[in-house]
């Protein structure tokens, strides 16, 4: 299968900002819909945001008014920027195909992830 490949994360303070990178290697990127998510230690894996072909956008309510998902059709390219960081944001952060019938219910091909970790 593909695998989505994350990049970006790192330490950041309260209040700080982040972007994260999902490049999905293959000429079909542009017909999936591409979820991120994330998994904080001793939690579930939470959806956060998804975008569809048509460049229509979703978000959790712990996220929306603070992350932002864009995607670059000439590049393959799916990211996240992330504002006003809070500590219960601190999570390893993957990216997938969105393959459900509803957003954020079921994935394929999920990258590595990448760690965020607010503190200060």
């Amino acid at each position: 299968g593909v695998q989505l490949t994350e990049s970006g994360g790192g330490l950041v303070q309260p209040g700080g900002s982040l972007t994260l990178s999902c490049v999905v290697p293959t000429d079909k990127a542009n017909y999936w819909q591409i979820s991120w998510l994330r998994q904080a230690p001793g939690k579930a894996l939470e959806w956060v945001s998804s975008i569809s072909t048509q460049q229509s956008t979703f978000y959790s309510d712990s996220v929306k008014g603070r992350f932002t998902i864009s995607r670059d059709s000439g590049t393959n390219t799916v990211t996240l920027d992330l504002n006003n960081l809070k500590s219960e944001d601190t999570a390893m952060y993957y990216c997938a195909q969105d393959v459900g019938s509803r957003f954020g219910k079921a994935f394929n091909n999920r990258g590595q992830g990448t760690q965020v970790t607010v503190s200060s």
